[in-house]
């Protein structure tokens, strides 16, 4: 007996948690989600880790007060790194139907998602200059150029779906009559 009781919370704590979905038109018109004031109450996340760098280098050549010649360089690498599973808000629309999405308070610190021309799966991903000839795309992050890393461009948006089921019943057991 104990066993099926036991079966019977585990499932109902399974059943009460909800499935993580990629974000997608047919989700938004399923739940009706077409005005800013209703995708504002949708809790977004991430299906990747976004990486996005910054790097600076400079250098110099020169002689020291011993007639040495002197090669010197500075690297200054600055990353922001958005990991799985992060939340985010939304934040508006873009010109074409893209979602502006907000990860942290701040000017600028937001990220873009659309759907991808030429896919089928409807999915959001981020969106960034992938032409750009480097590895990476170029991203505007925080009023800053980064250079979003190529696994980057597999990060797409996703919802929770939870499904709510109520279900009451009410037994009653009959003992029948007696003459």
């Amino acid at each position: 007996m104990k066993k099926y009781v036991l079966f019977l919370v585990l499932g109902v704590i399974l059943a009460s948690c909800g499935t993580k979905i990629p974000y997608t038109n047919q989700i938004r018109d399923e739940f009706g989600l077409e005005s800013e004031k209703q995708v504002k109450k949708v809790q977004f996340f991430t299906s990747a880790t976004i990486v996005m760098e910054k790097n600076k280098e400079s250098g110099a050549q020169g002689t020291n007060s011993d007639g040495k010649l002197v090669t010197s360089s500075n690297k200054e690498q600055n990353r922001v790194i958005i990991p799985l599973g992060t939340k985010c808000i939304f934040e508006d629309y873009g010109p074409n139907g893209e979602l502006v999405l907000r990860f942290e308070v701040g000017a600028g610190k937001t990220i873009t998602f659309a759907q991808r021309p030429g896919t089928t799966s409807g999915k959001y991903y981020l969106v960034a200059d992938w032409n750009n000839g480097r590895s990476g795309g170029v991203i505007q992050y925080g009023n800053e150029t980064y250079t979003a890393t190529s696994s980057s461009g597999t990060a797409y948006l996703q919802v929770v779906r939870k499904r709510l089921q109520k279900t009451k019943r009410k037994d009653r057991v009959v003992k029948g009559m007696k003459v």
